[in-house]
């Protein structure tokens, strides 16, 4: 073996480069068709989306022309479906369908408003969906050949999500909610008979649910037995499932966390197979798999090699077939959409050409701290990685601060971590007090606290590191982007001197302008996470960045996109106008045709090499 060469923390040279990170593929979603041997996927390619077909052990192909594959409801989600060899996709907020095999696509619904989650009938003649016009939501039902206006089946509540057909076309499914809930705060399962003229509802009931009781993701059984879902009601999360016969409730996973905060549409997390049920459980960042008979209730692990991170679960619907499609990655191992079969996995797609060695990448290590408060805090440990070089010394490190603010950071493949490590940057992840995969009680913990227990959060991460000796306490940087990048703002401001710098990506920094400029789903997200107005004014004046922005000192950079809806260029402006007034070393970057996140590969690439150089100009030296 080489001897490791001696190069100062910070300055390794790193396999991860900025164009290695820029021209990857995003992986967001795998479905089977009903043969039970095609399977459709959707890849992001430098900020469009592209809907991938493979017949069998067929080459995969392009199947959706030059249109980008999103849909539009509230972050987007729900993409598209495939039934019969046919392919409904969203796309320029309108819904398209393409032959699995040949043809181009055709529009199936007008241009107005956004469509999301399309499911097509078991008779193939009807396409359900969610969609959102000027703030209504509604669940539409459209022919399948596109003749005829589309009817609006279910309305009256604020959001739908996760509709689905019963096997004998009948009867339908789906989740609900109105404000000020979030979905992870408490929802409503619905069903409903659809009516011989295929134009209303007959019915309609309330299955499960309250405005403190999340429902997730029904899945009617094959045989049409069945329904089942994912709820929260207590603690921790519960896999229910219902004999639509009698009506009765039977559990059949308890205590475990088993849920994510459904943040997009078309988040799938449970599948069946026959009379069994394939679920993911989440045990502090790590998932794995698992399969329970529905009758029986009798669980059992699956097997999924290296893999310590596994989404979006898509079974085979071919009776006896037991094949499940998923997207899996590990620290190591960038996302990949992977067939398992018999006990087997075969790679069918890899996101990026797996050039690196597996050695130059860095494992997280769980971490725990006290908050002020004594609750223990969670945290996931990158140390420096690099195969051919070392270091004297503590190594400067990187805080980062997940977005949301309710969602967590898990064991996936994290392409942030790897640039940082490999460079020789001590890099921690911050599930701050409110994360979810912890248990309720401890994402509720930043309930009209946020701006607080995830400030203080951020701080005791910097100082476990360095009370452990895993990095240069006078070389911490605080970085994150939307939720993230608020806390960011507020660390800077409220400890100043505690980190050496700053990066914020698209941070909130007005609580009073969240409320009236960002998007319907997150307008009301305050109201549990902050407080309500007039009668909290002094919370939302306290935790306002851009209204304490003076008080930054240390350096920061700050990033954020122009066409950004749900925090808008005007926060991330309020905040560098301030520190071009008081003369704070900073950089802002606005990137022309970005939204919330960075999807073009040459506004990743700049992104990158910007971040490197503000780390070697005010933090390295």
């Amino acid at each position: 073996m080489d001897k490791k060469q001696s190069v100062p923390f910070g300055l390794w040279p790193s396999p991860v480069t900025p164009e290695l990170l820029g021209t990857g593929l995003r992986l967001d979603g795998v479905q089977f068709d009903s043969d039970g041997r095609s399977l459709v996927w959707l890849e992001g390619r430098d900020g469009r989306g592209v809907l991938v077909a493979q017949r069998a052990d067929d080459a995969p192909r392009d199947v959706s022309a030059n249109l980008n594959v999103r849909a539009g409801v509230g972050y987007g989600g729900g993409d598209f479906t495939v039934r019969d060899g046919r392919i409904v996709f969203a796309a320029q907020g309108r819904l398209y369908t393409v032959g699995l095999d040949h043809g181009a696509p055709r529009p199936l619904t007008p241009a107005f408003g956004d469509a999301a989650s399309p499911v097509i009938s078991p008779d193939g003649t009807q396409i359900l969906f969610v969609h959102t016009y000027e703030r209504t939501d509604c669940l539409g039902l459209v022919a399948a050949d596109g003749s005829g206006w589309p009817v609006r089946l279910a309305h009256g509540a604020d959001f739908y999500m996760q509709p689905a057909w019963h096997p004998d076309g009948s009867r339908l499914a789906w989740i609900e909610w109105d404000h000020p809930q979030m979905p992870w705060d408490g929802t409503r399962l619905m069903t409903a008979r659809v009516d011989e003229g295929g134009t209303a509802l007959d019915d309609v009931q309330q299955l499960f649910g309250s405005v403190d009781q999340p429902a997730f993701q029904p899945v009617f059984s094959p045989d049409g037995r069945s329904l089942a879902f994912l709820a929260n009601d207590g603690e921790w999360d519960t896999l229910y499932c219902i004999d639509l016969a009698s009506g009765d409730l039977k559990p059949l996973v308890k205590d475990a966390s088993l849920m994510e905060p459904a943040w997009v549409q078309g988040i799938s997390l449970i599948a069946w197979s026959g009379r069994s049920l394939y679920y993911l459980k989440n045990d502090r960042g790590w998932r794995t798999l698992w399969i329970v008979d529905a009758d029986s209730a009798v669980t059992r692990q699956i097997d999924v090699g290296p893999y310590t991170w596994i989404a979006q679960l898509a079974a085979s619907p071919a009776p006896g077939d037991e094949r499940l499609a998923l997207i899996a990655s590990s620290s190591r191992i960038p996302d990949r959409i992977v067939l398992w079969e018999k006990g087997q996995t075969r790679v069918l797609r890899r996101s990026s050409p797996e050039m690196l060695d597996p050695a130059e990448l860095a494992e997280p290590q769980p971490i725990e701290w006290p908050a002020p408060d004594g609750t223990v805090v969670y945290g996931l440990y990158y140390p420096p990685t690099n195969t051919h070089f070392t270091a004297a010394g503590l190594p400067p490190a990187l805080v980062n601060i997940h977005g949301g603010p309710t969602s967590a950071q898990t064991a996936c493949f994290n392409h942030r971590a790897a640039f940082y490590t490999t460079r020789g940057y001590a890099y921690l992840e911050v599930n701050y007090r409110g994360s979810t995969g912890y248990g309720r009680k401890y994402m509720l913990m930043l309930r009209e606290k946020w701006g607080l227990f995830d400030t203080e959060d951020a701080v005791g991460g910097a100082k476990a590191l360095a009370e452990l000796g895993y990095a240069d306490p006078q070389r911490i940087v605080v970085m994150g982007g939307s939720a993230g990048g608020y806390t960011v703002l507020n660390a800077l401001e409220m400890f100043p001197g505690v980190f050496k710098a700053g990066i914020d990506l698209f941070g909130v920094a007005n609580l009073f302008d969240f409320l009236i400029g960002t998007h319907k789903f997150e307008e009301r997200y305050n109201d549990s996470l902050v407080g309500v107005l007039p009668r909290d004014a002094e919370r939302f004046q306290a935790w306002s960045p851009a209204l304490h922005a003076d008080k930054i000192k240390d350096p920061i950079a700050v990033f954020q996109g122009a066409d950004d809806k749900v925090v808008p260029p005007e926060h991330s402006e309020q905040i560098v106008a301030t520190l071009r007034a008081n003369k704070v070393p900073h950089i802002y970057k606005l990137y022309a045709g970005e939204g919330h996140g960075w999807r073009k590969t040459d506004t990743i690439i700049d992104y990158y090499n910007s971040v490197d150089r503000f780390l070697k100009q005010y933090v390295l030296f």
